[in-house]
Protein backbone atom coordinates (compact mmCIF):
# COMPACT_ATOMS: atom_id res chain seq x y z
CA UNK A 1 0.00 0.00 0.00
CA UNK A 2 1.36 3.40 -0.96
CA UNK A 3 1.71 6.27 1.47
CA UNK A 4 -1.09 8.08 -0.34
CA UNK A 5 -3.41 5.10 0.05
CA UNK A 6 -2.59 4.74 3.74
CA UNK A 7 -3.42 8.39 4.26
CA UNK A 8 -6.72 7.99 2.40
CA UNK A 9 -7.78 5.08 4.62
CA UNK A 10 -7.65 7.12 7.81
CA UNK A 11 -11.13 7.72 9.33
CA UNK A 12 -13.08 10.96 9.55
CA UNK A 13 -12.22 12.37 6.15
CA UNK A 14 -14.22 15.47 5.22
CA UNK A 15 -17.31 14.88 3.08
CA UNK A 16 -18.30 16.58 -0.18
CA UNK A 17 -21.85 16.39 -1.54
CA UNK A 18 -22.29 16.83 -5.31
CA UNK A 19 -25.69 16.91 -7.03
CA UNK A 20 -25.99 16.21 -10.73
CA UNK A 21 -22.84 14.12 -10.43
CA UNK A 22 -23.49 11.57 -13.17
CA UNK A 23 -22.00 13.72 -15.95
CA UNK A 24 -20.59 17.11 -16.93
CA UNK A 25 -19.46 19.63 -14.35
CA UNK A 26 -20.90 17.59 -11.46
CA UNK A 27 -18.89 14.52 -12.46
CA UNK A 28 -15.79 16.67 -12.88
CA UNK A 29 -16.25 18.05 -9.35
CA UNK A 30 -16.67 14.53 -7.97
CA UNK A 31 -13.50 13.31 -9.68
CA UNK A 32 -11.52 16.32 -8.53
CA UNK A 33 -12.58 16.09 -4.88
CA UNK A 34 -11.98 12.34 -4.82
CA UNK A 35 -8.47 12.84 -6.20
CA UNK A 36 -7.88 15.38 -3.42
CA UNK A 37 -8.82 12.77 -0.78
CA UNK A 38 -12.39 13.69 0.14
CA UNK A 39 -15.18 11.23 0.78
CA UNK A 40 -18.18 11.80 -1.46
CA UNK A 41 -21.94 11.68 -1.54
CA UNK A 42 -22.91 11.82 -5.22
CA UNK A 43 -26.49 12.42 -6.29
CA UNK A 44 -28.22 12.17 -9.67
CA UNK A 45 -31.16 10.47 -11.35
CA UNK A 46 -29.13 7.97 -13.40
CA UNK A 47 -28.37 5.17 -10.98
CA UNK A 48 -26.22 3.14 -13.39
CA UNK A 49 -23.91 6.09 -14.10
CA UNK A 50 -23.60 6.88 -10.39
CA UNK A 51 -22.73 3.30 -9.46
CA UNK A 52 -20.07 3.14 -12.16
CA UNK A 53 -18.56 6.45 -11.04
CA UNK A 54 -18.62 5.49 -7.36
CA UNK A 55 -16.95 2.12 -7.99
CA UNK A 56 -14.24 3.73 -10.12
CA UNK A 57 -13.41 6.47 -7.63
CA UNK A 58 -13.36 4.13 -4.64
CA UNK A 59 -11.02 1.75 -6.43
CA UNK A 60 -8.67 4.38 -7.85
CA UNK A 61 -8.66 7.06 -5.16
CA UNK A 62 -9.22 4.93 -2.02
CA UNK A 63 -12.03 7.16 -0.75
CA UNK A 64 -15.57 6.34 0.30
CA UNK A 65 -18.23 7.22 -2.26
CA UNK A 66 -21.93 6.87 -1.48
CA UNK A 67 -24.33 7.22 -4.38
CA UNK A 68 -27.98 8.22 -4.22
CA UNK A 69 -30.29 8.01 -7.21
CA UNK A 70 -32.77 10.84 -6.63
CA UNK A 71 -34.89 13.21 -8.66
CA UNK A 72 -34.57 16.56 -6.91
CA UNK A 73 -37.68 17.90 -8.63
CA UNK A 74 -39.62 15.35 -6.58
CA UNK A 75 -40.64 16.60 -3.13
CA UNK A 76 -40.02 13.30 -1.35
CA UNK A 77 -36.58 12.80 -2.94
CA UNK A 78 -35.54 16.36 -2.16
CA UNK A 79 -36.67 16.04 1.45
CA UNK A 80 -34.77 12.76 1.78
CA UNK A 81 -31.50 14.36 0.65
CA UNK A 82 -32.18 17.45 2.74
CA UNK A 83 -32.42 15.31 5.90
CA UNK A 84 -29.31 13.33 5.00
CA UNK A 85 -27.25 16.48 4.52
CA UNK A 86 -28.52 17.96 7.78
CA UNK A 87 -27.24 14.85 9.60
CA UNK A 88 -23.85 14.78 7.84
CA UNK A 89 -21.32 15.50 10.60
CA UNK A 90 -18.31 15.67 8.30
CA UNK A 91 -19.75 17.81 5.51
CA UNK A 92 -17.10 20.17 4.17
CA UNK A 93 -18.52 21.19 0.80
CA UNK A 94 -21.87 21.18 -1.01
CA UNK A 95 -21.95 21.56 -4.78
CA UNK A 96 -25.47 22.42 -5.99
CA UNK A 97 -24.87 21.45 -9.60
CA UNK A 98 -28.01 19.60 -10.75
CA UNK A 99 -29.78 21.37 -13.60
CA UNK A 100 -30.97 21.27 -17.18
CA UNK A 101 -31.79 23.53 -20.11
CA UNK A 102 -34.79 23.59 -22.46
CA UNK A 103 -34.16 25.66 -25.62
CA UNK A 104 -37.62 26.83 -26.57
CA UNK A 105 -39.83 29.88 -26.22
CA UNK A 106 -41.76 30.35 -23.01
CA UNK A 107 -45.16 30.18 -24.72
CA UNK A 108 -44.35 26.99 -26.64
CA UNK A 109 -42.94 25.17 -23.64
CA UNK A 110 -44.69 22.82 -21.23
CA UNK A 111 -45.69 24.41 -17.92
CA UNK A 112 -44.74 21.29 -15.97
CA UNK A 113 -41.22 21.44 -17.43
CA UNK A 114 -40.80 25.04 -16.28
CA UNK A 115 -42.05 24.17 -12.81
CA UNK A 116 -39.55 21.31 -12.63
CA UNK A 117 -36.74 23.68 -13.65
CA UNK A 118 -37.70 26.15 -10.92
CA UNK A 119 -37.83 23.33 -8.38
CA UNK A 120 -34.41 22.05 -9.40
CA UNK A 121 -32.48 25.29 -9.89
CA UNK A 122 -34.14 27.35 -7.15
CA UNK A 123 -35.93 25.26 -4.54
CA UNK A 124 -33.38 22.44 -4.36
CA UNK A 125 -30.46 24.89 -4.19
CA UNK A 126 -32.09 26.86 -1.38
CA UNK A 127 -33.22 23.89 0.70
CA UNK A 128 -29.99 21.89 0.41
CA UNK A 129 -27.95 24.98 1.26
CA UNK A 130 -30.16 25.59 4.28
CA UNK A 131 -29.67 21.98 5.37
CA UNK A 132 -25.86 22.14 5.08
CA UNK A 133 -25.18 25.47 6.75
CA UNK A 134 -25.81 24.69 10.45
CA UNK A 135 -23.11 21.99 10.53
CA UNK A 136 -20.65 24.16 8.61
CA UNK A 137 -21.23 27.16 10.85
CA UNK A 138 -20.89 25.01 13.97
CA UNK A 139 -17.57 23.67 12.66
CA UNK A 140 -16.34 27.15 11.76
CA UNK A 141 -15.90 26.48 8.05
CA UNK A 142 -17.15 24.93 4.85
CA UNK A 143 -17.85 25.68 1.22
CA UNK A 144 -21.00 25.92 -0.87
CA UNK A 145 -20.74 26.15 -4.65
CA UNK A 146 -23.96 27.02 -6.47
CA UNK A 147 -24.14 26.52 -10.23
CA UNK A 148 -25.28 29.67 -11.95
CA UNK A 149 -24.62 30.55 -15.58
CA UNK A 150 -23.50 33.41 -17.77
CA UNK A 151 -27.12 33.27 -18.99
CA UNK A 152 -28.11 34.65 -15.59
CA UNK A 153 -26.64 38.03 -16.53
CA UNK A 154 -28.69 38.43 -19.73
CA UNK A 155 -32.41 38.60 -20.64
CA UNK A 156 -32.14 35.87 -23.29
CA UNK A 157 -35.07 34.81 -25.48
CA UNK A 158 -35.60 31.02 -25.76
CA UNK A 159 -33.94 30.71 -22.34
CA UNK A 160 -36.41 32.77 -20.31
CA UNK A 161 -36.75 30.52 -17.25
CA UNK A 162 -33.23 29.13 -17.44
CA UNK A 163 -31.71 32.62 -17.30
CA UNK A 164 -34.17 33.75 -14.64
CA UNK A 165 -33.48 30.80 -12.34
CA UNK A 166 -29.73 31.23 -12.77
CA UNK A 167 -30.10 34.95 -11.97
CA UNK A 168 -31.82 33.89 -8.76
CA UNK A 169 -28.89 31.60 -7.92
CA UNK A 170 -26.50 34.53 -8.36
CA UNK A 171 -28.50 36.96 -6.21
CA UNK A 172 -29.17 34.32 -3.55
CA UNK A 173 -25.47 33.45 -3.29
CA UNK A 174 -24.37 37.10 -3.18
CA UNK A 175 -26.81 37.93 -0.37
CA UNK A 176 -25.93 34.76 1.53
CA UNK A 177 -22.26 35.67 1.41
CA UNK A 178 -22.99 38.80 3.44
CA UNK A 179 -25.02 36.92 6.04
CA UNK A 180 -22.22 34.38 6.47
CA UNK A 181 -19.46 36.94 6.95
CA UNK A 182 -17.33 35.91 9.93
CA UNK A 183 -18.62 32.32 10.09
CA UNK A 184 -15.76 30.78 8.11
CA UNK A 185 -18.19 29.43 5.50
CA UNK A 186 -17.42 30.41 1.90
CA UNK A 187 -20.02 30.52 -0.87
CA UNK A 188 -19.55 30.84 -4.60
CA UNK A 189 -21.74 31.31 -7.65
CA UNK A 190 -20.04 29.43 -10.49
CA UNK A 191 -21.28 30.94 -13.77
CA UNK A 192 -19.87 29.12 -16.79
CA UNK A 193 -20.68 29.86 -20.42
CA UNK A 194 -20.83 27.23 -23.15
CA UNK A 195 -19.32 24.08 -21.63
CA UNK A 196 -18.71 20.76 -23.39
CA UNK A 197 -21.07 18.54 -21.40
CA UNK A 198 -23.97 16.20 -22.07
CA UNK A 199 -26.33 19.05 -21.23
CA UNK A 200 -26.03 20.11 -24.87
CA UNK A 201 -26.09 16.60 -26.40
CA UNK A 202 -29.79 16.69 -27.13
CA UNK A 203 -32.21 17.78 -29.86
CA UNK A 204 -32.47 21.54 -30.12
CA UNK A 205 -28.77 22.38 -29.87
CA UNK A 206 -26.38 23.00 -32.73
CA UNK A 207 -22.95 22.98 -31.11
CA UNK A 208 -21.25 23.58 -34.44
CA UNK A 209 -22.65 27.13 -34.41
CA UNK A 210 -20.45 28.00 -31.41
CA UNK A 211 -16.83 28.76 -32.30
CA UNK A 212 -13.95 27.24 -30.34
CA UNK A 213 -12.95 30.35 -28.33
CA UNK A 214 -16.34 30.30 -26.58
CA UNK A 215 -16.07 26.72 -25.32
CA UNK A 216 -14.57 25.40 -22.11
CA UNK A 217 -14.44 21.91 -20.65
CA UNK A 218 -16.05 20.77 -17.42
CA UNK A 219 -12.57 20.20 -15.97
CA UNK A 220 -11.52 23.76 -16.80
CA UNK A 221 -14.66 25.11 -15.13
CA UNK A 222 -13.95 23.07 -11.98
CA UNK A 223 -10.28 24.12 -11.88
CA UNK A 224 -11.22 27.79 -12.13
CA UNK A 225 -13.99 27.38 -9.55
CA UNK A 226 -11.72 25.86 -6.92
CA UNK A 227 -8.93 28.34 -7.63
CA UNK A 228 -11.42 31.20 -7.24
CA UNK A 229 -12.78 29.65 -4.04
CA UNK A 230 -9.28 29.61 -2.51
CA UNK A 231 -8.96 33.31 -3.34
CA UNK A 232 -12.36 34.11 -1.86
CA UNK A 233 -14.03 35.14 -5.12
CA UNK A 234 -17.79 35.18 -4.80
CA UNK A 235 -18.74 35.18 -8.49
CA UNK A 236 -16.68 32.82 -10.63
CA UNK A 237 -16.89 33.11 -14.44
CA UNK A 238 -14.56 30.74 -16.31
CA UNK A 239 -13.11 32.26 -19.48
CA UNK A 240 -11.78 35.78 -20.02
CA UNK A 241 -14.20 36.29 -22.91
CA UNK A 242 -17.21 35.70 -20.67
CA UNK A 243 -15.80 37.84 -17.86
CA UNK A 244 -15.36 40.68 -20.36
CA UNK A 245 -18.88 40.20 -21.69
CA UNK A 246 -20.38 40.35 -18.20
CA UNK A 247 -18.37 43.46 -17.30
CA UNK A 248 -19.80 45.21 -20.36
CA UNK A 249 -23.36 44.42 -19.28
CA UNK A 250 -22.72 46.11 -15.94
CA UNK A 251 -21.76 49.46 -17.45
CA UNK A 252 -24.37 49.85 -20.18
CA UNK A 253 -28.05 50.67 -19.55
CA UNK A 254 -30.41 47.69 -19.44
CA UNK A 255 -32.52 49.28 -22.16
CA UNK A 256 -29.47 49.29 -24.44
CA UNK A 257 -28.63 45.70 -23.49
CA UNK A 258 -32.15 44.55 -24.36
CA UNK A 259 -31.96 46.41 -27.69
CA UNK A 260 -28.64 44.73 -28.55
CA UNK A 261 -30.02 41.29 -27.69
CA UNK A 262 -33.20 41.90 -29.68
CA UNK A 263 -31.24 43.05 -32.74
CA UNK A 264 -28.97 40.01 -32.54
CA UNK A 265 -31.57 37.44 -31.52
CA UNK A 266 -30.97 35.23 -34.56
CA UNK A 267 -27.22 35.06 -33.92
CA UNK A 268 -27.68 34.48 -30.20
CA UNK A 269 -30.19 31.67 -30.68
CA UNK A 270 -28.57 29.90 -33.63
CA UNK A 271 -26.93 27.43 -31.26
CA UNK A 272 -30.30 26.45 -29.82
CA UNK A 273 -32.06 25.75 -33.11
CA UNK A 274 -31.62 23.06 -35.76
Amino acid sequence: MTKKQELRKKPARPLVVVTGASSGIGEAFARRFASDGYDLLVVARREDRLKTLAAELQERECVTVEELSLDLTDEDDLRSLEKKIARAERIQCLVNNAGYMTPTTFVESDADAWEAMIRLHVLATVRLTHAALPRMIAHGGGNIINLGSVAGFFPLPRHVLYGATKAFVLEFTEALRQELDGTGVRVQALCPGWTRTELLDRPGFDKSAITDPWWCTAEEAVDYSLKSLRHGRLVCIPGWQYRTLVRVTRVIPRTLLRWIIRKNADKINVATRR
